[in-house]
């Protein structure tokens, strides 16, 4: 493969247009400046000064001049501030790519991609663009800042990659279909212009002041100017007293007090390690009566734990159990678990098994990994065997179907283990069926040749936030109602619901609100508080349909598929680390540390 040559890569960079999200431009201390002099008390402040200037009072003038600007300077260092931290998460989040061109490997910038590259995919990479795969070995791509669901999904040959999914098992190829605006993330970006802002409801309280302030002035002054007018004479006499007299009634100290406590809670919630990014929504987030919030990464970790464990002879674990409890026929199951994954894994389910193992003590004896089988289309199940001494030590894990059959085993055990997937599949686990053989002699070429000997079951989840429950209780007694909108499947949404202190007896899906009208979604949307594999434009059809129900919504997310009901909520409220810069640029709040 030799890819695009250097030259041909320049020309379409400059046809093209850098690998990046177009932007509205960075909120420099002038932009910040201005929008906040647009807002109309500080406007009427403004004007008052410059009118008290011109009739010669310096005094007054100076007065609300300084007024405005004590408002402008604390407002403005305060969002430069939230600012400049966003943008140096945005470098650091930057990834990079490994393309080939010219027939060579080159390390390039991710902006720097451009159509038609071929870039290199490994474990642990960030897909830099949109592409479609050439070649691909076990790949596995973890999809959730698209999708919203936390399973890692299988990419083969001949089918497509999307930009900022995570590569987290095997390798491939793919040729660059799509860049910036043209990815998918480009156009979920580009559906947000159509979405508009939800301006703070300060903002839209204050606006609203400020007409009743001016049209009483404006009514004032009038009745002033002609009642002089007319009962002493001297009509420009009457028009400076009525002007004196519309100018007084200006509330030069409300900009100043509200700008003042706005910045000091800004202030204060930036302890905790949440920034502003625009200071009215403070009020707006006091005032919020719904908050929706993502499961996977808010409410839970973003890591994969083996929760439960079954034997073949029926003994059970559970994490709550403790470690200890852990019986020691399941140790074999533990132990099969880490044999059957990769050494130095970036598979999430991986991971949480080698994790389970070192848990229980289990160091390992001197092995060397002697070969690995992946997944097949036939055989949902990845082998690996490790060579120690004269023999080999086998285990293999997967889906329950590929493992029984791989075990060999009857009817009626078949339909045991089957019965204990689906309890464990009923509170919402991923099931993981594990054996384990022992082999002498060549090895063969498919891990059909192995005699294999079942050894449980391993239900894994992504676990609940140890802070989840008690945040969730907070805001119930706060009189906020926390409702949770995930891409993930029915029964992993309502068990995580429940752990977390969440309703989740009345539970909607992406294919109830589809069929659902907009009047019947505000219905169903004022008694649920789960809803289950619901797509990016449906997150938006909830918001809407709680706010058309009167509520005052703060949404949280951090992928490109939450950020239109970011931006449409009253309060959006975006992931800083593991978020988008998609998400957070629809955002009013950033969590730098993604606590809930």
């Amino acid at each position: 493969m030799t890819g695009l040559s250097d030259a041909e890569a320049a020309r379409r960079l400059a046809e093209d247009g850098h690998n990046e999200l177009p932007r509205r431009g960075r909120r420099t201390f002038l932009r910040i400046a201005l929008e906040v002099i647009r807002e109309p008390m500080l406007a009427l402040l403004i004007i008052g000064g410059v009118i008290y200037l011109l009739l010669g009072d310096r005094t007054e003038a100076l007065m609300l001049l300084a007024f405005a600007s004590l408002s402008v300077i604390i407002t403005v260092v305060q969002e430069t501030r939230t600012e400049r931290v966003l943008e140096a998460l945005r470098d650091l989040t930057s990834p990079r790519a490994l393309v080939i061109r010219g027939g060579e490997r080159k390390r390039i910038a991710g902006r720097d991609v451009v159509r038609g590259d071929l870039i290199v995919l490994g474990e642990g990479d960030r897909v830099p663009a949109d592409g479609h795969l050439i070649e691909a070995t076990h790949l596995q791509a973890d999809e959730s800042l698209l999708t919203g669901e936390s399973v890692a999904v299988d990419r083969r040959r001949n089918e497509s990659v999307f930009s900022g999914s995570l590569i987290v098992r095997g390798s491939g190829v793919a040729v660059v279909t799509g860049t910036g605006k043209k990815s998918e993330i480009g156009k979920i970006g580009a559906s947000l212009r159509e979405v508009e802002f939800e301006p703070p409801r300060l903002q839209t309280e204050m606006r609203r002041l400020v007409r009743v302030f001016g049209l009483i002035g404006v009514s004032a002054s009038v009745a002033a100017i002609l009642l002089y007018g007319f009962l002493r004479g001297g009509w420009l006499d009457a028009l400076l007293a009525g002007i004196a007299l519309g100018m007084s009634m200006l509330p030069e100290e409300f900009p100043v007090v509200l700008t003042v406590f706005m910045a000091m809670g800004a202030w204060r919630i930036s302890r905790a390690r949440v920034l502003t990014r625009k200071a009215a929504a403070i009020e707006s987030l006091g005032a919020a009566t719904v908050l929706c919030t993502d499961k996977t990464g808010t409410l839970t970790e973003n890591r994969m734990s083996v929760e439960a464990l079954i034997s073949s002879a029926g003994a059970q674990w559970r994490r709550a159990d403790g470690i200890d409890a852990l019986p020691e026929s399941l140790r074999l199951a533990a132990e099969a678990g880490a044999l059957a994954s990769a050494p130095q894994p970036f598979d999430p389910m991986e991971k949480a098994f080698h994790r389970l193992f070192a848990e229980v003590g289990g160091a390992g004896a001197a092995r060397v990994l002697e070969r690995a089988y992946g997944l097949q289309p036939d055989l949902l199940a990845v082998t690996q065997a490790w060579r120690e001494k004269d023999r080999c030590v086998v285990a293999t894990k997967g889906a329950p179907e590929a493992v029984i059959d791989l075990c060999r085993l009857g009817a009626a055990d078949r339909a045991q283990i089957l019965a204990a997937v689906d309890r464990l599949a009923g509170e919402g686990l991923r099931v993981i069926a594990l054996a384990r053989a022992s082999h002498d002699g060549p090895l063969p070429e498919t891990p059909r040749g192995f005699d294999f000997e079942f050894v449980g079951l391993a239900g894994l989840a992504d676990p609940l936030r140890e802070t989840a429950a008690a945040a969730v209780a907070e805001c119930r007694s706060a009189g906020v109602r926390v409702v949770m909108i995930t891409g993930d499947y029915p029964a992993t949404a309502r068990a995580i619901a429940e752990k977390a202190g969440i309703d989740g007896g009345t539970l909607i899906t992406g294919d109830d609100i589809a069929a659902m009208n907009d009047k019947a979604l505000a219905e169903a949307a004022r008694r649920a508080s789960v809803f289950a594999r619901v797509r990016p434009e449906q997150k938006l059809r909830i918001v809407k349909a709680l706010k058309d129900d009167g509520e005052i919504v703060a949404m949280t997310g951090d992928g490109v598929n939450d950020a239109p009901a970011l931006k449409a909520s009253h309060i959006g409220v975006a992931m800083g680390g593991r978020g988008t810069d998609v998400a957070r640029e629809a955002s009013s709040i950033v969590l730098l540390d993604d606590e809930f």
